[in-house]
């Protein structure tokens, strides 16, 4: 099983989505654009693509000109019926490349928020894996709205698409399900006066927010994150099957 791990910050922490992936002996790629790495021409070489956020807007595309080739890329492999995951910034691109609007600081959330399956999400092998509402960080100010062919999966409040299905595997996620609490500390430690900006007071009141929603979010993100790379089917499987 080899993956396509595509970064969009020099902070990027796969979180529970490494777990999930290292359990299941995957080979990782990891592609940094951000960094000057070039966006692989086409699917051929991998099982799956990962997208992990970044402090982009899905359509900042003068500031950073990979981002149509990286969009498009994500939807080769959807067509293709190899396994792809959007994570924020990545759901936004992966909306974009099914032709949905990117709604461009239309939705601040930060912190552990609840988030709730619709019908859909119940019944889907994915989201299934988490309850029918849950806490789980959030680190945004975009959304999109729902591609014509997705099946919204999750929804709250703020943000109307919170999951969304397209096809057998293809799913994007607006909340950072892979952020567990190591991965949280890390973003304290390296944003603290951004965080400080954003949510004035949630520093002082962190250890006990992650006290409250820390052990369900990661084992939420955790069972979500394993249920999505059991959709990756090998070339070779898929071949055959």
């Amino acid at each position: 099983m080899r993956v396509l791990v595509v970064e969009n910050d020099k902070v990027t922490l796969l979180g529970q989505i490494g777990v999930a992936l290292e359990e299941a002996g995957a080979e990782l790629d990891l592609c940094r654009p951000h960094a000057g790495d070039a966006i692989p021409a086409d699917d051929a070489a991998h099982d799956a693509i990962v997208v992990m956020g970044g402090p982009q807007n899905a359509r900042d595309d003068d500031r950073h000109a990979y981002l149509p080739a990286l969009a498009a890329l994500m939807r080769r492999f959807g067509d293709a019926d190899k396994s792809v995951l959007g994570v924020c910034l990545g759901s936004q691109l992966l909306a974009r490349a099914y032709g949905a609007e990117n709604l461009i600081g239309a939705t601040p959330e930060f912190g552990w928020c609840t988030v709730a399956l619709t019908k859909d999400g119940a019944g889907d092998p994915v989201l299934s894996a988490a309850a029918g509402a849950f806490p789980i960080f959030q680190w945004h100010s975009d959304t999109f709205t729902l591609p014509d062919n997705a099946v919204r999966l999750a929804t709250n409040g703020a943000a109307e698409n919170q999951a969304f299905r397209i096809g057998r595997a293809t799913y994007g996620t607006q909340f950072h399900f892979e952020a567990s609490r190591a991965v949280v500390d890390g973003w304290v430690d390296t944003f603290p006066q951004l965080i400080e900006t954003l949510q004035p007071g949630w520093l002082e009141k962190r250890a006990a927010l992650a006290d409250e929603n820390g052990p369900s979010a990661d084992a939420t993100g955790l069972a979500i994150a394993r249920a999505w790379v059991a959709t990756i089917a090998p070339v070779a499987t898929r071949r055959v099957a």
